[in-house]
């Protein structure tokens, strides 16, 4: 098999694992979502064959990093990162936001154990409240669900925690 036809066929199935959402449940769509590592490398950068709803869209703004949608969310908050010094790519956040919530800032689990304390998860890299409080970064919005608040505060958790938001692979 060439490799054009392992990532069309990893596309393909990337694509019929988002379809069955409204179907199988959000949890195991999530699994199924997850690129194992010798995967993980093999779309190409330009690519994306998951791709969040429709505010996705990856159009340019005019300012890179500034449009309202996952794109330009991933792209400000790595600005914000860089500067605060909290390691991080723009793949390993995606990878992340895309298992965690498909793209979505405002998904919330209601069901897992967090939930059943009282403290569900929230936007687009599911964090439960505490944590986002813990690990805010300034010069972000205090708000759970706003998309560069919550991964700006995602990825300083998962860089004390897991050395970097690129080092983590499932649910965290």
């Amino acid at each position: 098999m060439t490799a054009i036809t392992a990532t069309r066929r990893l596309a393909r199935l990337r694509s019929l694992a988002v379809t069955g959402i409204a179907t199988t449940g959000a949890a195991a769509a999530a699994l199924t979502l997850m690129p194992t590592a010798a995967h993980a490398a093999e779309a190409p950068r330009s690519t994306h064959a998951v791709t969040a709803p429709s505010r996705d869209s990856h159009a340019d703004t005019g300012t890179a990093g500034t449009a309202d949608n996952l794109d330009g969310w991933i792209k400000k908050s790595l600005s914000i990162m860089k500067s605060k010094g909290i390691p991080g790519s723009y793949e390993g956040l995606r990878r992340n936001i895309m298992r965690e919530s498909g793209g979505n800032p405002n998904a919330q689990n209601n069901w897992d154990v967090n939930a059943q304390k009282g403290t569900p998860s929230k936007g687009l890299l599911q964090v439960i409240d505490p944590t986002f409080n813990a690990y805010h970064v300034d010069g972000t919005a205090h708000s759970v669900t706003d998309p560069v608040a919550n991964i700006t505060a995602a990825a300083n958790y998962a860089a004390d925690r897991y050395g970097s938001i690129d080092n983590v692979n499932s649910a965290y």
